[in-house]
């Protein structure tokens, strides 16, 4: 099985709740790790997403970071109710 991650950064312009997440996250820019495994026995290359993952600050010491696992659905509505905020 091949797993491959890919590595992107989302910036939110205000504080914001992701499901999953039990606190407030501050506005910032956050780096999402997403896992896909390959999907064996096609003719063409494909892969399944399984894992998607946030980088955010810990709750203890300042400056520690912890990454959480979060579905991409909780993300993409996330970042939804982040840009309707800033069109009010």
């Amino acid at each position: 099985m091949t797993i491959r991650s890919r590595r992107e950064t989302v910036t939110f312009r205000h504080p914001f709740r992701i499901r999953g997440v039990e606190r407030m996250l501050p506005a910032g820019a956050y780096e999402v790790v997403t896992d896909e495994e390959a999907i064996e026995g096609l003719t063409f290359a494909a892969y399944r997403r399984v894992a998607t993952m946030i980088t955010v600050p810990a709750e203890g010491p300042r400056g520690t970071l912890e990454m959480l696992s979060i579905g991409s659905v909780d993300l993409a509505n996330a970042q939804a109710a982040d840009a309707s905020v800033a069109n009010d």
